[in-house]
């Protein structure tokens, strides 16, 4: 039987009560469109409040618009941008980033999802040179693809080489709110002040509807980007209910206790299964995922009971997501089911 939760994505989690309510008590009246309401205003302050004044934010439908918009706006498409193998701009945006962009990815092989100074350097090359695409932005993902969490060290460090070869580092915040929680820091420690240049913040993987934003940390490198987002499709008429979703998401730190249960209960998974002799964790775990090689027999059988993806078929290895809405029981259970299954292979 089929589980009303499962594993597989933060994505598949519904939307958190209170925002669902922001949203109902937005749908008042009539309000100004395309941003210019009070929500969106109200919204925008409180993202300057957490991240500093002296920024530029836009909010966008989805991840893949947040990306491709920020990247698409500090770049040339004869540039080229560095990133992980396993980044979402890599491997899961259907090269949109490329399409729209023209910016060329050029990836780095990395056996925790996080990039280094010595991965990123195989790139850092034919610069002038008229034959190659121009390296612009470095891209890193936080929480990365792996479920591993950068320092703000690390951070500051790929900034600070980007910086000094004239180019731009861009963050992938999908899941920064995991981040935040699993390093507990101020976000503003590892974004502003560690020199990120383009974050997406993402909403919708912790308790959102839908919705993201983009935040330049230069007030320049935001030029054009109302009429990029214009054209690509990413300009909500009734952006509203983005701000008021933004707005229940910071109200006493909803996000962060929303991140907060979301790790918790990846650490609840890891110290229930890190024992079992069939089971091999493959990566730390630091935020809201355990990725783990599974007998091959029985995957098929545990996904019939809580739904979760393949992360390398060719490995056996599986990845479990948990979310705001992961309960004890939920994680109690599948152990339970896990162990049983596995005492037949």
């Amino acid at each position: 039987m089929k589980h009303l939760r499962g594993f597989a994505s933060d994505n598949n989690s519904g939307v958190y009560p209170t925002i669902l309510k922001a949203i109902e008590e937005a749908n008042t009246g009539h309000a100004v469109g395309y941003g210019d309401d009070k929500y969106t205003e109200d919204a925008i302050e409180k993202f300057k409040e957490i991240f500093g004044k002296n920024i530029d934010v836009f909010f966008v439908f989805t991840g893949t618009g947040a990306n491709v918009l920020g990247l698409n706006n500090v770049g040339q498409s004869f540039n080229s941008v560095i990133c992980p193998d396993t980044a979402h701009i890599n491997v899961d945006e259907c090269g949109a980033p490329e399409k729209f962009s023209g910016m060329k990815t050029l990836a780095v092989n990395t056996p925790d999802g996080k990039l280094t100074i010595e991965g990123i350097k195989q790139h850092m090359h034919g610069f002038g040179f008229e034959h190659h695409s121009q390296p612009k932005v470095i891209s890193i993902t936080q929480v990365t693809e792996l479920g591993t969490v950068y320092t703000k060290k690390e951070i500051k460090e790929i900034a600070d080489y980007a910086h000094k070869h004239n180019m731009l580092l861009h963050m992938d915040g999908a899941r920064i709110s995991n981040a935040a929680a699993s390093l507990d820091i101020p976000i503003k420690e590892f974004t502003t002040d560690a020199g990120v240049d383009i974050l997406s913040f993402g909403g919708t993987k912790n308790g959102m509807m839908y919705g993201e934003a983009v935040i330049f940390f230069k007030p320049e490198l935001a030029e054009n980007f109302r009429y990029f987002r214009k054209q690509s499709m990413q300009l909500a008429s009734k952006m509203r209910f983005i701000g008021a979703q933004f707005n229940a998401f910071f109200k006493d730190d909803l996000w962060l206790k929303n991140a907060s249960h979301a790790n918790k209960m990846a650490q609840l998974l890891y110290n229930n299964v890190k024992n079992i002799p069939q089971i091999k964790v493959t990566q730390p775990v630091q935020a809201n995922g355990v990725f783990a090689i599974v007998p091959s027999e029985i995957i098929p059988k545990l996904q019939e009971e809580y739904f979760f993806y393949y992360w390398d078929e060719h490995k056996n290895e599986v990845r479990w997501m948990c979310s705001f809405d992961t309960t004890e029981e939920d994680i109690l259970d599948f152990v339970r089911i896990l162990k049983e299954m596995c005492k037949n292979v």
